[in-house]
């Protein structure tokens, strides 16, 4: 199969994930789209459909899921899922770019495992879950119950770190980004599929 390579930047929410991505997308050289990821969930602030996710209703995610049109996805919450379309790697790939994806250990797992040998899969951590609670709270979009269900869950993902090809530890997001930079460089260039 033609197409290019897969990044996966999977993480805690509030581990920096999202700042690293977009840092990277910002080099030139990578040659990098974000893969957008489909979601069930209702747009936040001012995100935009197709820009930011693609929002479909539950039961549209559901008759995707019935149809294998997922590469991965995943119900995060209750009714509440995150996945992505085949036909969005299929359209980067088509564009003769690499895809990097900022999505949830699960999902980043899947990828993977999925496509070994043309994934690198980075697993971003907080220097800490308190550090982690403070970055949430600091975003002040998400209520005191839907922080905590996001912590219960960080403990969770920060045991899978072990099984991405790198941890990236967050503490100082200038050593982060420079690490990142250097994972995907060295990954884009030394492993050339045909």
């Amino acid at each position: 199969m033609k197409g290019g390579k897969l990044i996966v930047f999977s993480a805690p929410s509030g581990s920096g994930k999202t700042t690293i991505v977009r840092h990277l997308l910002g080099q030139e050289d990578h040659n990098l789209e974000f893969s957008i990821s489909a979601t069930s969930r209702k747009p936040r602030g001012e995100e935009q459909d197709g820009v930011d996710y693609y929002f479909i209703s539950t039961e549209e995610f559901k008759q995707h899921i019935k149809e294998n049109d997922f590469l991965e996805w995943e119900e995060v919450y209750r009714d509440n899922f995150y996945g992505t379309l085949n036909a969005e790697v299929e359209r980067i790939w088509a564009e003769g770019k690499n895809v990097i994806f900022d999505i949830d250990v699960v999902g980043g797992l899947r990828v993977k495992k999925k496509y070994p040998d043309r994934t690198l899969a980075v697993f971003v951590q907080p220097p800490s879950v308190d550090e982690l609670k403070i970055r949430l709270k600091n975003r002040k979009t998400e209520s005191e119950e839907k922080i905590n269900m996001r912590i219960a869950k960080a403990s969770i993902e920060m045991a899978t770190a072990p099984q991405f090809d790198h941890i990236i530890v967050n503490d100082k997001l200038e050593d982060a980004l420079k690490e990142a930079d250097s994972l995907v460089s060295g990954f884009l260039k030394n492993n050339h599929q045909d």
